[in-house]
């Protein structure tokens, strides 16, 4: 997933709908200052609570729809996943196979296919973007694991997840629902050894 925190990416996509203010504010007063930071700690609510009541009422799991968008390419991996609500509810899939990375924009209430597939190859994505892809022929576990992990250890409902790069460390990234919060999981996945080596 580029650049973005995938809860920052799917609390923007709620803000984008919630929010109307914060543009004209002229004072640069603390007054000012605190009331913008209340305001935008309002829209981040109302956004968080967009999010969840709306996941809460999709029918199509996460797990069911990276399996729809893989079996689209047979051999393919889920890179990353997304849920947004800027329209109706989806979820954003990009699977890998080879050379090739495939983005379907999947309906969460229906598991039907919303948009046109987009198509690129490696060489057309940016740096941090390509790292991650590659990386995920060197791991051993795959997005669905870890979002099978990190359902159970927050005790909710995953709806989103990705390989990122954080701390100069690789790890599963799973944004997942659980009560009336969104919480991130960050689970380091193990890493294909060489015959002989050990596992940590």
């Amino acid at each position: 997933m580029p650049k973005k925190q995938l809860f920052a990416l799917i609390v923007c996509s709620a803000a984008l709908a919630v929010t109307g203010a914060m543009a004209g504010v002229g004072q640069a007063s603390a007054d000012a200052e605190q009331q913008n930071t209340t305001a935008q700690s309002n829209v981040d609510d109302a956004a968080m609570r967009r999010v969840l009541e709306q996941f809460r009422a999709t029918r199509v799991p996460l797990d069911q729809a990276m399996m729809i968008a893989e079996r689209l390419h047979d051999g393919s991996k889920t890179a990353d996943i997304s849920f947004e609500i800027s329209g109706p509810a989806v979820y954003r899939v990009r699977t890998v196979r080879n050379e090739r990375v495939f983005e379907n924009v999947i309906d969460a209430n229906t598991g039907r296919l919303s948009q046109a597939e987009v198509t690129s190859s490696l060489k057309e994505l940016d740096r941090e973007d390509l790292a991650n892809i590659i990386a995920l022929k060197w791991i051993k576990q795959e997005l669905s694991d870890a979002v099978r992990v990190a359902e159970k250890a927050a005790a909710g409902n995953a709806l989103a997840g990705g390989l990122m790069k954080q701390d100069g460390k690789l790890n599963f990234v799973v944004v997942v629902a659980t009560g009336d919060s969104l919480k991130e999981v960050m689970l380091e996945p193990p890493k294909v050894g060489r015959q002989g080596a050990t596992q940590h």
